[in-house]
Parts: structure tokens; C-alpha cells; sequence
């Protein structure tokens, strides 16, 4: 899929700022130097306002070629995200996400407590956000693994889809204890529409700033 030009519009007005600025400029230099020649060498125009409006053009002029090196380092950003998530096809990635597919009665989550928990819940939404299933979870320092048949509290069968998990766990005072959630799912293409590039997986849509690490999918 092509990548559309980065920052158009704002080259444009910049190419415009430079030749006004440049024609002004100009324009400034020919009237100084016109006063300066036929000033009174007896009472001389004072300096101090040629001054401050060179310093200001220097600065607008500094601040324009900023924005330009700014908007190459953008774009070169832009172009390493893409060749990464292209790297990225074909191997799976562990995402920090609480959501993850139902396929074949199987669906997996990572939950890393920061804290020892006194208890620990886990409940199963499906895309509604209605709780379908809840479990108590290990209590444990750590990272533990979650595995989900698709038998909700029921005893009826989900259908395959999209589910997220609430981990809730909290201390014997009662204080919540902080956790992250994370899944393993496979790298299946590319999105490129957006300003920064994206990678697709069973799930959805997933930000590169999301994956935690790379791994075979063998």
C-alpha cells in the first residue's frame, strides 16, 4: 500500500513563508542601505531599530528551517515504524491488551500482579462489555496465565469472538493491587492508513507502542 507524502500542506507554507520572507528581506537590506547613504553624518538615524529587525528576521528564519528539520525526523520516524511493523508479518507478539479472540473453545491472557493479592477476581465481558464468566484468579506476585473454554457462568458456550478480562485484586487492607494484562496473538498485516503504521492480529487493530516483544510463531 503507498504511503501518502508526510506534512504537504506545511511544506507548502513553508516554501511560501521562505520567499516572503526572503523578498522582505531583500526589500529591507535596499531601504537600509539607501537611508544609511543619505543620512546626515551630522545627526545619524540610531541603529538600534535596523538592529532589532534583523534579529527578527534571523529568528523567523531560524524558526522556519526548525520546522523543516522537524519534519524530516517525522517523516524518517514514519519510515522506520513501517519497515518495523513490516518485520513484524508472519510472527507472533506479545500485546498488552486486555481484549483477545475466542477460536476453538481457547482463549488466552497474561495477568502480572505488582503485589502479593488477598484476592483476586477475573471477569470475561464480551463486546457488549456484559460479564459472560468470572473465575478467582492466583493471588501471587507475578505473572500468571489465564485460560478461557468459552463456557460461560451458565453453563452455555460463548460464540468465537472478541472478549476482554477485568482483573481485580486487592490487598488485606482492601487497597487495589495494580496489574497488567498482556496476550499472544499472531501478526497477520499492516495498516498504513493512519499517521503512524499499525499492525493487524485476530483482535483487531494494535498500536506498535502496545507490543512488549516478538516471537516466533513456530
Amino acid at each position: 500500500m503507498a504511503i501518502d507524502p508526510i506534512g504537504a500542506n506545511t511544506a507548502e507554507t513553508q516554501s511560501s513563508a521562505r520567499t516572503q520572507l526572503s523578498e522582505n528581506y531583500d526589500t529591507f537590506l535596499i531601504l537600509l542601505t539607501a537611508q544609511l547613504q543619505n543620512q546626515d553624518p551630522l545627526a545619524p538615524m540610531d541603529s538600534t531599530q535596523f538592529t532589532q529587525q534583523l534579529v527578527q528576521y534571523s529568528q523567523v528564519e531560524q524558526s522556519i528551517r526548525q520546522n523543516e528539520q522537524l519534519e524530516t525526523l517525522i517523516a524518517q520516524n514514519q519510515a522506520a515504524a513501517s519497515g518495523t511493523a513490516l518485520s513484524y508479518l508472519g510472527k507472533d507478539a506479545i500485546i498488552e491488551s486486555d481484549t483477545t479472540t475466542l477460536a476453538g473453545g481457547s482463549a488466552n491472557w497474561a495477568y502480572n500482579l505488582e503485589d502479593t493479592a488477598d484476592e483476586v477476581t477475573i471477569s470475561v465481558r464480551d463486546s457488549a462489555g456484559r460479564e459472560v464468566f468470572k473465575a478467582n484468579g492466583v493471588k501471587s506476585e507475578g505473572e500468571h496465565l489465564f485460560s478461557w473454554d468459552g463456557t460461560k457462568s451458565d453453563g452455555t458456550t460463548a460464540p468465537d469472538g472478541v472478549y476482554r478480562i477485568v482483573v481485580t485484586a486487592k490487598d488485606a487492607a482492601g487497597e487495589s493491587v495494580n496489574s497488567a494484562i498482556t496476550v499472544r496473538e499472531p501478526i497477520m498485516g499492516v495498516d498504513f492508513s493512519g499517521s503512524d503504521p499499525q499492525v493487524l492480529t485476530p483482535s483487531g487493530v494494535r498500536s506498535l507502542t502496545a507490543i512488549r516483544s516478538i516471537l516466533d510463531a513456530s
